[in-house]
């Protein structure tokens, strides 16, 4: 992954548009309501949404889901036509670059005790009007605030308790 970081830097230093992919974790609530999970960043904990630099010989959809594992601890299903997309400005060590974001809607089947990133990050279940508040990208708020649950997709899902037992729902 540290090769495909250092590709785009090389291309961004170019001047050329550089290219990411993201996750947002979902589920559906007990009420029926769609939940998003955001996590904070590593460097000013704002909250955002797990995403990563393409992966080589993976999908955007696949390198999706692998980064929702890493900085989530989420596991699901990439629904396969991106929900959309956005882009913002990526703070490098001596300049700002441009950066076009592919956002795909991850169906969460678990949620993890522990994983890759747990110490650096926070994450959080958030409607998703409220996640959109807490989001600082406005490209990418609009799209949080606008999510609804796929077809096929509204029933709650049973989520697994930390101790080992089922709870329905939230």
């Amino acid at each position: 992954m540290a090769a495909e970081k250092k590709k785009a830097i090389r291309k961004a230093k170019k001047g050329e548009r550089i290219r990411q992919v993201a996750a947002v974790p979902f589920r559906v609530a007990e009420s029926g309501a769609v939940e998003v999970m955001l996590v904070t960043s590593r460097q000013t904990q704002r909250f955002i949404v797990p995403k990563g630099w393409p992966m080589k010989g993976k999908s955007g959809r696949k390198a999706a889901t692998v980064e929702a594992l890493e900085e989530a601890g989420v596991v699901g299903t990439a629904l396969k036509p991106p929900a959309g997309s956005y882009s913002y400005w990526k703070r490098l060590q001596s300049h700002f670059v441009r950066v076009d974001v592919t956002v795909y809607l991850l169906a969460v089947t678990e949620e993890l005790a522990n994983w890759q990133e747990k110490r650096r990050r926070q994450r959080a279940w958030l409607s998703a009007a409220d996640a959109a508040l807490l989001i600082d990208e406005p490209e990418l708020a609009t799209l949080v605030k606008s999510i609804k649950a796929p077809a096929g997709e509204q029933e709650p899902k049973r989520q697994a308790d930390p101790d080992g037992a089922q709870a329905t729902g939230k």
